[in-house]
């Protein structure tokens, strides 16, 4: 017996029952497949916002960080993402991942411009007491410049007293 079928390479071909159970098969594993991806990326969206969490930076650095780890230790992105949710939950992480998501957090916190961290991720203050103006420093509180508009015409500026037409500069 013989049942037409659609099919993303021929539009109507002839297919017979054994056809169709080959492609009801090959759409089960499909769909198998699909779910184990949506839970995927559950577990490493959720990784993601510990490590923004645990390193204070952006999640686009995290993402690249657990990326690091997997790549560097040899384990799969789901798996380093379940090792890290289990860590934020009070479970230990294995010594090459907590290495390494150490290091990738330092690599990518110095690329957003923030304090790179102490030990194993441990965020750094700010700065040191002395920095700011805090108990037992003998240095003054360093000025801030002030927040507003940047030289323009009629305004001193750093070119010579120039200034500048461009608006917003």
């Amino acid at each position: 017996m013989a049942f037409f079928a659609l099919s993303r390479i021929q539009p109507l071909a002839l297919l017979s029952a054994t056809d169709l159970a080959a492609a009801y098969d090959r759409l089960l594993e499909e769909n198998r497949h699909l779910r184990r991806a949506v839970t995927s990326h559950a577990v490493i969206d959720q990784a993601i916002g510990a490590v923004v969490v645990l390193g204070q930076i952006a999640p686009e650095e995290a993402w690249r960080a657990l990326r690091d780890v997997s790549q560097r230790t040899n384990v799969k992105l789901r798996t380093v993402a379940e090792h890290v949710l289990g860590y934020v939950q009070g479970g230990t992480l294995p010594e090459r991942e907590r290495i390494e998501l150490a290091k990738a957090i330092v690599r990518y916190r110095r690329c957003g411009g923030r304090p790179a961290p102490l030990g194993d991720g441990v965020p750094a203050p700010s700065g040191d007491a002395r920095e700011r103006g805090g108990a037992g420093s003998a240095a003054p509180r360093r000025a801030t410049a002030p927040a507003g508009p940047r030289p323009g015409p009629g305004r001193p500026a750093a070119d010579g007293g120039r200034g500048t037409a461009e608006p917003g500069r």
